[in-house]
């Protein structure tokens, strides 16, 4: 569709602008002359775009080491690691964790907090807010945060600005997104755009975002903590469904008549591989053998995952799946090796997150950067 006038024109130099950047994000270190030939667009287009974002905080550009060759070389630019940064916000089950990155992913500041289950969503969001103002004060003079990403423990509407459902702490319906602005409201971080979307997806976007590589799309990261979730990023978009519960693979079912999940089913992922399946009475490790068993199961799901999606790469995070290593991923890697070879096909790549225990927490942060930094006008 064609637009027309001054908001055409500065929808089309956002979208310049931004494309831009996401460029150097893949491909750091590009000359104008290099982004001009990729973006279709001319040398003076990007020399202008490219000293706004310089000035702006955006960008950065570096010194090309002399090597005794003849002729100027042309000045790589980078995404500037030092001046803008995301707040990145991890809502987990009776916890909260917030990261300080740069554009680029780099965790500069980090700090986590509890907060009390039987209570409402507010005293959540108020323990989140102090936790994200104590992290925000640790800012330079000259640095600004302009993005807050928030990964949550359900699914997220974002149409309607929604957390639709988060089973663990029986959040239903709530607007989390307009709560929290009004929590922010007066303080530094008043005004900082505001996105949220569910865990396992903004992990998936840590990954992609902050790890670009071609060679890694579709990417399916798959969450195990006490919970099981799934997000997927195809061509750098996220597949969240029409009511932002794609990706609820804890309850899809693994055993016929298996242990009782928290959905009221039974032998769903979750009840088997999620934490609580694993958890012993007196708060020990759990034995080898029920180790062996979940991540049997667990490789079941990836498989049916892998048939469903034909990812490129499958990434495992969540605080079981950091805990427990390679317990786990031994027997997970043996029930996809062993599907694989009675196919004839290649195994699944696989690997954890890059990110560990803070994949949410960075991944909401790249959700921030993603979202400020799409060209199209949603």
């Amino acid at each position: 569709m064609k637009t027309q006038g001054a908001s055409g024109q500065a929808w089309l130099k956002r979208g310049n602008r931004m494309a831009l950047i996401r460029r150097l994000r893949v491909h750091p270190g590009q000359s104008r002359v290099d982004l001009a030939h990729a973006l279709g667009l001319t040398k003076s287009t990007v020399s202008a775009l490219a000293r706004e974002l310089i000035d702006e905080g955006w960008l950065v550009e570096r010194e090309v080491i002399a090597t005794g060759d003849l002729g100027r070389r042309p000045t790589p630019l980078f995404v500037d690691p030092s001046r803008l940064l995301l707040l990145g916000t991890q809502v987990g089950i009776g916890h909260v964790r917030v990261v300080l990155t740069s554009l680029t992913g780099e965790v500069l500041q980090a700090r986590s907090a509890g907060y009390d289950t039987s209570l409402d969503v507010e005293a959540c969001i108020g323990e989140l807010t102090r936790t994200m103002l104590a992290v925000a004060a640790r800012c330079s003079k000259a640095q600004r945060i302009i993005g807050i990403g928030v990964g949550l423990p359900g699914g997220v509407d974002q149409a309607r600005d929604q957390l639709v459902f988060a089973p663990h702490v029986h959040w239903h319906q709530v607007p989390f997104g307009a709560l929290l602005r009004e929590a922010l409201h007066g303080t530094p971080l008043s005004g900082v755009p505001v996105f949220m979307q569910n865990d396992a997806d903004v992990a998936a976007l840590g990954e992609t975002e902050f790890n670009p590589s071609p060679v890694a799309d579709p990417l399916l990261l798959v969450l195990v903590g006490e919970g099981v979730g799934a997000g997927l990023v195809v061509g750098g978009r996220l597949l969240t469904g029409a009511r932002g519960l794609a990706g609820e693979v804890g309850h899809m079912v693994l055993q016929i008549d298996g242990p009782r999940c928290s959905c009221g089913r039974r032998g769903c992922a979750e009840a088997l591989i999620g934490s609580r399946a694993l958890l012993q009475e007196d708060g020990a490790s759990p034995p080898a053998p029920a180790v062996a068993r979940a991540g049997h199961y667990l490789g079941v799901l990836l498989q049916n995952l892998a048939v469903a999606y034909d990812p490129a790469c499958i990434v495992l995070g969540g605080g079981t799946a950091v805990a427990l290593g390679d317990a786990l991923l031994a027997p997970v890697r043996a029930t996809l090796q062993q599907y694989a070879e009675a196919a004839g096909l290649p195994e699944p790549t696989l690997r954890l997150s890059r990110f560990g225990a803070d994949a949410i927490a960075v991944g909401a942060a790249a959700l921030a950067g993603y979202r400020l930094t799409q060209p199209s006008p949603d």
